[in-house]
């Protein structure tokens, strides 16, 4: 089955805090191995196989990083 979402995230803006990793029902997201500008390991979208664009992450997100698309 195809993936019917992905999402993007504002690595810049995300602080680390790992709250749509927890809240993610499909664990498409995972914390980067790289830092970003700010001192912080942001979340990383994974493949995205899994990703059904139900925007969980986004709306648990504190500081509104994600980016939601439904294909």
């Amino acid at each position: 089955m195809a993936a019917k979402g992905y999402i993007e995230i504002d690595k810049a803006m995300c602080k680390g805090c790992e709250v749509c990793i927890a809240f993610c029902p499909k664990k498409c997201l995972s914390v980067s191995d790289k830092v970003n500008a700010a001192g912080y390991f942001p979340a990383a979208f994974n493949d995205g196989s899994e990703c059904t664009g139900c925007a969980i992450c986004a709306v648990v997100c504190p500081e509104a990083a994600i980016e939601v698309y439904r294909e």
